[in-house]
């Protein structure tokens, strides 16, 4: 089952993760720096998720991470590279943001089905 829910331009996205996982148990998520907050890894921990992120530079533990599994993270950043490729997606005409994300899940399925 595959989630995804839009933000403005100007906001984060991790905020978004918790919400985003509530009810799915994947055995490790996968992320990048801008996702290691503590309520995201306490989160992850307390469900049994195995959390691939890397820690960010200033923590003052460095935790381990599973550097292998985290190369698998390059699949999603080639299906962002790939739907903006739809110039519908990459400009952004669509001014509701409900017609947009029907547009991003029907790009999705088109490039799923391909």
């Amino acid at each position: 089952m595959a989630r995804f829910q839009l933000t403005g331009g100007e906001a984060g996205d991790s905020p978004e993760a918790l919400p985003l996982l509530q009810d799915l148990q994947p055995g490790s998520v996968s992320a990048d720096k801008a996702y290691d907050s503590n309520s995201i890894l306490d989160y992850l921990n307390a469900s049994n998720i195995k959390a691939v992120i890397p820690p960010r530079r200033n923590r003052l533990v460095q935790r381990p991470f599973d550097k292998h599994l985290y190369k698998n993270r390059n699949l999603v950043e080639r299906f962002f590279c790939r739907i903006k490729q739809f110039r519908r997606i990459a400009t952004r005409y669509d001014k509701l943001a409900q017609r947009f994300a029907s547009f991003v899940a029907l790009v999705a399925a088109v490039i799923w089905l391909a």
